[in-house]
């Protein structure tokens, strides 16, 4: 048995060690919920890029005729059709680059719409993220 002079301090190194310890879990635990906020957040501004995509496939749709007035180039102005879809996805998603191609589809009787939605969550963001989606309007029957 060690004289009691020799344990003096042995509770107070182990109290220091389990704070060290408990710190080090806090820590990882809050470096998992920014990440899993940033996810959700992404997530989240990918969802109402799919919605608006969505919606501008409809309005396309609903106006066939006039299909060539809803194309629209990366960092161009919006013309008067598509103003108002434009103003309320760049609402919904700030600082977003939107670009709108069409291309005869190979069967001749469609056109393939492709919108693309670029963002950014932080102006450091090197890549920003983007959506892309691809549907075929028939154009005659």
């Amino acid at each position: 048995m060690m004289p009691r002079r020799a344990q003096r301090g042995v509770a107070l190194l182990e109290a220091m060690i389990a704070s060290v310890i408990l710190a080090i879990g806090l820590l990882g635990t809050i470096g998992l919920q920014a990440r899993a906020y940033s996810a959700m957040n992404d997530a989240g501004t990918r969802a109402e890029a799919v919605m608006a995509s969505d919606k501008l496939f409809g309005m396309m749709n609903s106006d066939l005729p006039n299909l060539a007035n809803y194309a629209l180039a990366a960092g161009a102005a919006p013309n008067g059709t598509l103003t108002p879809w434009y103003n309320d996805t760049t609402h919904v998603i700030p600082g977003a680059t939107i670009s709108v191609v069409m291309a005869a589809a190979p069967s001749g009787n469609s056109t393939a719409v492709t919108v693309t939605i670029k963002w950014k969550h932080k102006a450091s963001d090197v890549n920003g993220s983007q959506n892309v989606v691809t549907s075929y309007l028939a154009t005659s029957s």
